[in-house]
C-alpha cells in the first residue's frame, strides 16, 4: 500500500511540475512573444516564419532533375537529367531539398547552425518531409552528416542531427545518429571552390564497424542542412556504400542552385 501511495505521489509530483513549466512558458510567451525566425514579427509558436517571410521562401517543386533534384525552368520530359548529373553522376541515388538557398532559407540555416536556435529544426523538418516524400515508402533509416568531435564540442550540437531527429519524430522513422564517423577534422567549406570542397572532405568519413547491423539492411536517407556542391554528401555516401549499405538518398533543407555564387 505504501508503495502505491508513494508511486501516486511521484506521478502527482511530475504532473504538478509539468503544469508549473507550462504556466512558466505561458508567462514567458506573454512577456517575450515568439517571433518569426527571419524578421522577428510576433508569432504563436517559436519555430516558424511569418506569412511574408514564408511567401519569400522558394520551395523546390517539380519539374526537377530526378537524380540531383535541381529545379528545371521547364518540364524536360520523363527521365530527363540535368547536365550536372550527366557530367558527374553522384554515388547516391537521389537528392532532394525543400527550398532554394536564398535570403530566407539562408537566415534559417544560419540561425539553426550558429545562432543557438535548435527549435528551428522542427520547421525545417516539416518542409523536408514534403520534399522527400518519394523516399518514405521504403521506411529508410535517417543518418545525419556527422561533425568532427572537436567541432561538436565547440558548437554544442550538430544541426544535421537535430534535423534528423525532428524528421524522425515527424515521420516515425528510425535514426542512426552515429552510423558514420568523421575521423579527420576538415577545414570549413566556406570560401572553397567545388574542387576544393571535394578535396577537403576526401577520405574524411567511414562507417562504424557495427553500423551495418544497426541499419538492419535498410536503405539510408542522408540528412544535412544545405546542399552546396554536394562534396560532403558525396563523400559520406561513398563511405556508406563501401560499408555495404544498399542505397543512399540525400535530403537537405536548402539547396544552392548551380550557377549561383557559392554563398556558404
Amino acid at each position: 500500500m505504501a508503495l502505491m501511495e508513494s508511486g501516486t505521489g511521484q506521478v502527482k509530483g511530475r504532473m504538478g511540475l509539468g503544469v508549473l513549466r507550462g504556466l512558466g512558458q505561458a508567462v514567458l510567451d506573454q512577456l517575450y512573444p515568439p517571433g518569426c525566425a527571419c524578421c522577428g514579427a510576433p508569432l504563436l509558436s517559436e519555430d516558424g516564419l511569418c506569412g511574408r517571410c514564408f511567401a519569400d521562401l522558394v520551395p523546390i517543386t517539380a519539374p526537377y532533375c530526378p537524380v540531383l533534384g535541381l529545379p528545371f525552368a521547364a518540364d524536360m520530359g520523363p527521365g530527363a537529367l540535368s547536365a550536372e548529373a550527366l557530367a558527374d553522376p553522384p554515388p547516391f541515388r537521389r537528392a532532394r531539398a525543400a527550398a532554394v538557398y536564398g535570403e530566407i532559407a539562408g537566415a534559417l540555416v544560419s540561425r539553426l547552425k550558429y545562432g543557438d536556435r535548435p527549435e528551428l529544426a522542427r520547421f525545417c523538418a516539416r518542409q523536408m518531409a514534403r520534399a522527400g516524400r518519394e523516399f518514405w515508402d521504403e521506411a529508410p533509416v535517417l543518418v545525419p552528416v556527422p561533425l568532427h568531435a572537436s567541432r561538436l564540442r565547440w558548437r554544442r550540437y550538430n544541426q544535421s542531427m537535430l534535423l534528423a531527429q525532428a524528421l524522425g519524430r515527424e515521420l516515425s522513422l528510425k535514426i542512426e545518429g552515429h552510423a558514420v564517423l568523421r575521423h579527420r577534422k576538415t577545414r570549413q567549406q566556406v570560401g572553397l571552390s567545388g574542387t576544393g570542397r571535394a578535396r577537403n572532405v576526401q577520405g574524411a568519413f567511414s562507417l562504424r564497424p557495427d553500423a551495418l547491423a544497426a541499419l538492419g539492411g535498410r536503405n539510408v536517407v542522408l540528412i544535412d542542412d544545405v546542399y552546396t556542391t554536394g562534396a560532403t554528401v558525396r563523400a559520406v555516401s561513398r563511405a556508406l556504400l563501401r560499408g555495404g549499405v544498399g542505397a543512399v538518398d540525400v535530403l537537405t533543407f536548402a539547396r544552392v542552385v548551380i550557377g549561383d555564387d557559392l554563398p556558404i
